[in-house]
């Protein structure tokens, strides 16, 4: 029974980013269709409405005034996370841009030097070598086979200006997750975002076709699914145990983008993702030294992207 209950929070986090890439080529889809904002900013309106009854059967859990503050912090930027990742998603394949998107926790060692005080460690700067050694490999084959259109170019500007944020997302994520409960996040998350967001509804908006209304809320539910599978995954074992799962999420990408776009993946992409990969594992390993295991930390920050 124990080895079970051992093995179980490793098959809910594999599920759970699972799930969420599902969510990446549903967004994908929807936001060819409707539009990148368009499908943001409804993603996140019915996300807020499906969340509101779940937050009200579990008490309405509310943390106080310090923490509305990061809630409104952290909005902010994954408003700006959120459109550009899923404008880059538009352009790039899908497991393109989840490959250059594992570089954001080498980005937020850096950001955590700026903005914690926290030291560079020498191993801190081999892993940024090779997370930019891996963005280099994926982008110097597109230029080289001459697939690197002002377009592309674009999508990958837009794909790392959002892992930028996504690195902040996670430093804001650190001072969230001592504060607030999953389900208080995920509501405020998302309400706070679609309240950002309606701000340019006046000019950006344009109302979907039915059929991509339903890929929006499909979207959105796809999304409060992982994160409550995450979130019940890393009450139960140490973060440093189920970070490695995550990288599961470019061999998901890569299915799903070959079943739903028809997308290949070259040699290139996964070589580049294996050098990210190693780049952020090695920083992962110095952040778990580091910092010893403290009480279970929130899900992924994907589960609000």
């Amino acid at each position: 029974m124990t080895a079970q209950r051992a093995f179980l929070p490793f098959v809910a986090t594999v599920a759970g980013i699972a799930v969420f890439s599902a969510m990446d080529a549903v967004m994908k889809g929807a936001a060819l269709a409707a539009g990148v904002y368009t499908a943001v900013f409804l993603r996140n309106s019915f996300g807020a409405a499906m969340m509101t009854p779940v937050w009200l059967m579990a008490g309405r859990p509310m943390a106080g005034r310090k923490a509305l503050v990061v809630h409104v912090q952290r909005a902010f930027v994954t408003s700006g996370m959120a459109l550009l990742f899923f404008y880059a998603l538009t352009i790039l394949p899908l497991a393109e841009a989840i490959a250059l998107s594992f570089i954001a926790p080498l980005i937020a060692l850096y950001l955590a030097a700026l903005l914690l005080g926290e030291r560079i460690q020498p191993s801190a700067i081999i892993a940024s070598v090779l997370g930019l050694a891996g963005v280099v490999v994926i982008a110097a084959t597109r230029l080289g086979n001459g697939e690197i259109s002002a377009n592309s170019a674009t999508g990958i500007a837009a794909l790392l200006c959002s892992a930028v944020l996504y690195a902040l997302n996670l430093v804001l994520q650190r001072k969230q997750a001592m504060l607030s409960g999953p389900v208080e996040i995920a509501l405020v998350q998302n309400l706070f975002m679609a309240l950002i967001l309606a701000t340019a509804a006046p000019w950006w908006l344009h109302w979907p076709e039915s059929q991509d209304l339903g890929l929006i809320a499909l979207a959105a539910f796809l999304a409060i699914l992982a994160l409550l599978m995450l979130s019940w995954a890393y009450a139960r074992a140490e973060a440093q145990a189920l970070v490695p799962v995550e990288y599961t999420g470019f061999l998901w990408a890569a299915l799903f983008g070959w079943l739903m776009f028809a997308e290949p993946v070259g040699l290139a992409t996964v070589a580049g993702a294996l050098l990210i990969v190693i780049g952020s594992w090695i920083a992962a390993r110095r952040q778990m030294a580091s910092n010893p295991p403290q009480p279970p930390p929130q899900p992924p920050p994907q589960a609000l992207t």
